[in-house]
């Protein structure tokens, strides 16, 4: 193929994905003030190209200019290591909206924007200078990547933009100590931790290239190894010579990438003033916009609803304070329209959505329709499904006349509802975006009102979208009893009148973008940002596929253990009614009451207002340290809880169709960050007793395949020791001492060689106990002592540990002046009880000095799980439930190990590189049949 490309042209290539995170990391958070959109990188990268497209760099005046991207995280090298690039953090979530972004940039400056599925924007800058040189043209790559500096010489060079500085091949010997021929070899003895290349274990930069120097290349070093007088050097060099010769093909760029593009496509055009002005309009970059077209003496765009972006810091801006009318909203009823609001929302860039479906199981309920809204005020209903009046004799129903036909509306919203560069609002996005994967669309580019609100208001209110109208909007929305009716007449949504059904669904979508427009500009106001886009956000596919998935549960265990349970109730009945004198309803707390304080005349009996005495598990608890029928009465009262709420129930959610259990997660159901789930509730199944373990043997893997568990090792005492700076606890961790028995040693003098179980026993208490402010009073109910000893056990463990002491009063006083906590990763857990007085008070207190500990748990544990994806994608694995401190995965037999090691590294290093803990994570790994086994 002839090319005009040759002698005296000059190829500028831009490292496109190093513009972008320099744009990120050097400008604070910005924020489209018009709809919240995250824009501060992309207003960064517009500035750098501007600058650079006006030829304020060192480098000559190119004839050819592309930026070149990453198109994804996949490419040829990971099918050769699979553990390419592992280690590598996750894109920041703020940032990912703002890639798709960045290329209309590009674009819109009518410069060549260029990327290729399986291959590094590297390779692909590699070919092409690789093509330019062989045709006899020059060749400027704008980077300071070190990968890239194998590429410099014989007309190419490098120009770092940042510090404007153009290398060469003297600056290539600088960073390496070889010419640009040698830097291969020396990257695959030195490897890589960023991008996880193993290397040659212990040789460093200056020693790989000592030796590429002495010996001439890699293969001659190899070849030699024997000569290499130093025996651990000669030992790695000859021991580890195929993954260092693994490591060079990871490093070694291609230059025969197979492109779809040729050099003359890259010639430089100017920009089209209209296409490029238009953009930076629609990104409210108002400074921009008018220096360029000032520069281009075109005449500056109106820019709607823009003004300066607000930063970080900045009061949120006023949305309009327009009034909810249903009656204003508009059903769509054929495709035309419906485009019309496809349109209009690929147009601004966001569009609020919600779905309408035939119950609240999202693992089974149908599809009936879809609210969109694009403005305030501005939302229509999309009717699909509903049908009428009852079912026909062949057990299907007459669809109602005047709906898209469903495969119809789907396909014209998929390719709106899979752009990432548009922003779908949700009001709990996980339950709609299952419904919607259901029917083949996998919905990018999310917003969640209900997380957003949970970011900047955890431990005030409750986040559902009812609340957060009434109280921010002050509108009660419509109730859907008063559609759909309740008890036995209640209908499915589907049998909804039209009319009513558009004005209910309409409203739905209306809130959720007015909520939207008031919460994210506030995100940045409240310092949440991160919060939100690093650690909710991200988690919402994580969760919504894990529920998917489910879990594999035998009823038949569960059954034998309902009749085992029962069986070993009615033993303790008739324990009881021996001990009691009498038989009487052991469930009856009235019955209960009379026994324990009338008859047996225990003290303490106190009557609410029903006449009854109380006889909560607090109470039986206290007396159980003084009397056994307290204590069995207790026994008694765990097996009806484990037999009523899971050996019963769990066989009633089983699914049909999977013959799983498929929970439902909520993130927003905790305010420290822990999660909670539902239907069922998996989250508390008691494991401290032996039936309440037993219960999870009904959790099985199916044939062929292992269940694995990985759970943190005491990760709230190790943020403990770390927030509190208790360096005897911080050695035993380091040490991996059993930390229970260490505190044992060093509260009670005793030796670790002669520690009892008893005192170590006691020991876990305490330590368990201090992280949720356990009084003496606790500690006596916990070890069934008197209160007296438990005390003294308190008093001595802060004297062996004063920095605790010293935490929970500096966390208390934060909690009083600021009525927030924070865990270390920047969450807030708003305390508004604090100043609170009586027993109330000593509650707050206890919950603000463990909130920053568990929530920083729950934060680590969240960031391993959004990392957990990537890290086993191509595994035959998959992650199932997450219980607290704890992980359970089910993968294929074979694959155990490879699982296990990759699942602990992503757990082990999750808190890194955000915050750097001064004692290791640990996550304890078991495999197993069942759930029971592998814990």
């Amino acid at each position: 193929m002839t090319t005009k490309f040759g002698k005296g042209c000059h190829l500028h290539l831009i490292d496109g994905s190093a513009f972008i995170f320099r744009a990120y990391h050097a400008l604070p958070p910005l924020t489209r003030k018009s709809d919240g959109l995250p824009i501060g990188a992309v207003s960064g990268f517009c500035n750098m190209l501007q600058r650079y497209v006006e030829g304020n760099h060192a480098a000559d005046t190119p004839t050819h200019l592309a930026v070149i991207f990453d198109k994804g995280s996949h490419t040829f090298r990971n099918d050769m290591y699979d553990l390419y690039k592992a280690n590598r953090e996750a894109m920041p979530e703020d940032l990912r909206p703002q890639i798709p972004l960045t290329r209309e940039a590009t674009r819109a400056f009518n410069i060549a924007c260029e990327e290729m599925e399986g291959y590094e924007a590297d390779d692909i800058i590699a070919t092409l200078s690789c093509q330019a040189r062989d045709l006899g043209g020059r060749v400027t790559i704008v980077s300071s990547d070190k990968d890239l500096m194998q590429l410099v010489g014989d007309g190419v060079e490098m120009y770092d933009a940042m510090k404007n500085k153009v290398i060469d091949r003297d600056g290539v010997f600088e960073k390496f100590g070889v010419g640009p021929e040698g830097v291969v070899d020396v990257q695959a003895l030195a490897g890589d931790s960023v991008d996880n290349v193993p290397g040659a274990p212990g040789i460093g930069i200056k020693t790989a290239a000592l030796l590429i120097n002495e010996f001439g290349t890699l293969e001659a070093l190899l070849d030699r190894a024997e000569e290499i007088k130093q025996p651990k050097r000669r030992q790695t060099l000859i021991e580890k010579r195929e993954q260092i010769e693994l490591s060079k093909k990871l490093v070694q760029l291609d230059c025969n990438t197979p492109l779809e593009f040729t050099l003359d496509d890259l010639e430089i055009k100017d920009p089209d003033p209209e296409v490029l002005l238009g953009f930076l309009a629609k990104m409210e970059f108002r400074t921009l916009t008018k220096r360029i077209a000032d520069a281009l003496d075109a005449e500056l765009p109106a820019i709607e609803d823009a003004a300066p972006v607000a930063k970080a810091g900045e009061a949120p801006a006023e949305v309009e304070d327009l009034p909810i009318d249903p009656e204003a909203y508009t059903c769509v009823s054929d495709l035309e329209t419906l485009n019309t609001w496809i349109a209009e929302a690929r147009h601004q860039g966001y569009v609020a959505v919600d779905t309408e479906t035939t119950g609240l199981d999202n693992m089974t309920a149908d599809l009936v329709g879809i609210s969109l809204a694009t403005k305030a005020g501005k939302a229509c209903y999309i009717p699909l499904t509903h049908s009428k009046g009852g079912d026909d004799l062949f057990g299907g129903s007459e669809l109602v006349a005047g709906q898209i036909p469903l495969q119809d509306a789907l396909d014209a919203l998929k390719p709106l509802l899979e752009d990432e560069a548009v922003r779908k609002i949700f009001q709990n996005a996980k339950y709609d975006c299952k419904i919607f994967q259901r029917y083949g669309i996998i919905v990018q580019g999310i917003d969640d009102t209900m997380l957003m609100s949970y970011a900047l208001y955890s431990g005030l209110h409750g986040h559902g979208m009812d609340a957060l109208s009434e109280r921010y909007l002050g509108h009660n929305p419509i109730p859907i009893k008063d559609l759909i009716g309740s008890g036995k007449s209640m209908i499915t949504f589907d049998k909804v009148d039209v009319e009513k059904a558009t004005r209910y669904a309409a409203e739905d979508a209306d809130i959720t973008l007015r909520l939207w427009q008031k919460f994210a500009p506030q995100l940045h106001h409240a310092k949440v940002t991160r919060v939100y886009e690093r650690l909710e956000r991200p988690l919402v596919p994580v969760l919504a596929q894990m529920e998917r998935h489910g879990v594999l549960v035998d009823r038949d265990t569960l059954s034998r253990m309902s009749n085992a349970f029962a069986q070993k109730m009615a033993g303790l009945e008739a324990d009881i009614h021996e001990m009691a004198g009498e038989s009487f309803n052991v469930g009856s707390p009235k019955q209960l009451g009379e026994i324990l304080f009338d008859k047996m005349g225990f003290e303490g009996g106190k009557k609410g207002k029903t006449g009854a005495y109380a006889t909560g598990a607090d109470i039986l608890e206290d007396l159980a340290t003084e009397h056994e029928l307290p204590a069995r009465v207790l026994d008694w009262r765990q097996l009806s809880k484990l037999k009523s709420t899971y050996t019963d129930a769990l066989q009633d959610h089983i699914n049909k169709e999977t013959g799983r259990v498929h929970t439902s997660y909520m993130q927003t159901g905790a305010a420290t960050g822990r999660l909670s789930s539902t239907d069922p509730n998996l989250q508390n199944i008691p494991i401290r007793s032996e039936e309440g373990r037993r219960i999870r043997e009904a959790f099985i893997a199916p044939e062929g395949k292992v269940l694995v568990s990985l759970d943190y090792s005491q990760i709230e005492l190790r943020i403990l020791a770390h927030v509190a700076g208790i360096d005897s606890l911080k050695q035993a961790f380091r040490e991996g001492q059993d930390i229970h028995a260490a505190t044992a040693s060093e509260m009670f003098g005793v030796p670790l060689d002669q520690m009892t179980s008893d005192v170590r026993r006691q020991a876990k208490a305490i330590n368990f106990g201090v992280i949720y402010g356990i009084s003496g009073f606790g500690l006596a109910r916990n070890l069934r002592i008197p209160r007296a000893e438990a005390q003294g056990f308190i008093d001595r463990y802060f004297e062996r540990f004063p920095g605790i002491k010293d935490y929970m009063d500096a966390t208390v006083k934060f909690a009083q002046e600021n009525l927030f906590v924070e865990t270390l990763f920047g969450r807030k857990i708003h305390t508004p009880e604090i100043a609170a007085k009586g027993p109330r008070a000593g509650f707050a207190k206890r919950a603000a000095i463990n909130a920053p500990i568990q929530g920083t748990a729950a934060d680590i544990i969240r960031r391993a799980m959004i990392r957990m994806p990537e890290a086993i994608a191509g595994q035959p694995a998959k992650m199932l439930l997450q219980v607290h401190d704890e992980l359970l995965f089910e993968v294929e037999e074979d694959a155990v190990d490879q699982l296990i090691a990759t699942a602990r590294e992503v757990m082990e290093s999750a808190a890194s590189p955000a915050i750097h803990l001064d004692v290791p994570l640990i996550a304890d790994a078991g495999q197993g049949c069942s759930w029971a086994e592998a814990h």
